[in-house]
């Protein structure tokens, strides 16, 4: 056999080594970035559903000829400045998280204030339309609670798989980012009063 042969070989399995890992690594960061991607959306779907059903319910409000103008013109600004903020999967940052958390809260304290007032409107409260409605969006709440809690388990697979070395010498080379959390506001561990059981 001759000698330069050997470290050819040596050299061509490491060659083959090196592509096996950089592939693997990056099947799993495109795979796992893909899953937490399709939770974002999931996240952005139920904070939709809430907008729709908050659009309804503005609808019947204002049927009460002497509701109060103020509330509900807070809550249709919320609401569009809600809907008017997404983020791109794929941007993911915490400042893009926290501007879109902003808007989303904007819109839970207008819509907390709308419910409160209806407490003075007894044809409201006796409305079916609207306790029907009331109903949905206190499901849909829920459902973006899930929604943000399988968000955040879909994306601590992908930040620790690149940020764990020697992953993090290829994430940086193939350009895979950390994506950030949904969090929780300052003072979101203290439950609103809010009485959502109008009778």
């Amino acid at each position: 056999m001759k000698k330069w042969l050997i470290p050819v070989i040596i050299i061509a399995l490491i060659a083959i080594a090196l592509y096996s890992w950089g592939k693997n690594f990056n099947n799993t960061a495109v795979e796992l970035s893909e899953t937490a991607s399709r939770s974002w959306g999931d996240v952005e779907s139920s904070y939709q559903r809430r907008n729709d059903l908050i659009g309804n319910l503005v609808n019947t409000v204002q049927g009460a000829a002497d509701f109060e103008r103020t509330t509900l013109t807070e809550v249709i600004e919320a609401r569009a400045k809600a809907t008017s903020t997404t983020i791109d999967a794929s941007n993911l940052t915490a400042e893009n998280m926290a501007q879109f958390q902003q808007a989303q809260n904007g819109l839970t304290g207008a819509l907390s204030k709308l419910l409160v007032s209806v407490e003075r409107y007894p044809e409201l409260k006796a409305n079916q339309n609207f306790l029907e409605l009331q109903s949905q969006l206190e499901g849909t709440e829920n459902r973006i609670n899930v929604a943000r809690d399988r968000f955040n388990e879909a994306v601590e697979p992908y930040n620790k798989h690149i940020k764990t070395f020697p992953n993090t010498v290829l994430a940086g080379l193939f350009n895979f980012d950390d994506m950030s959390y949904y969090q929780a506001d300052a003072g979101a561990e203290n439950a609103p009063d809010v009485d959502f059981d109008f009778k």
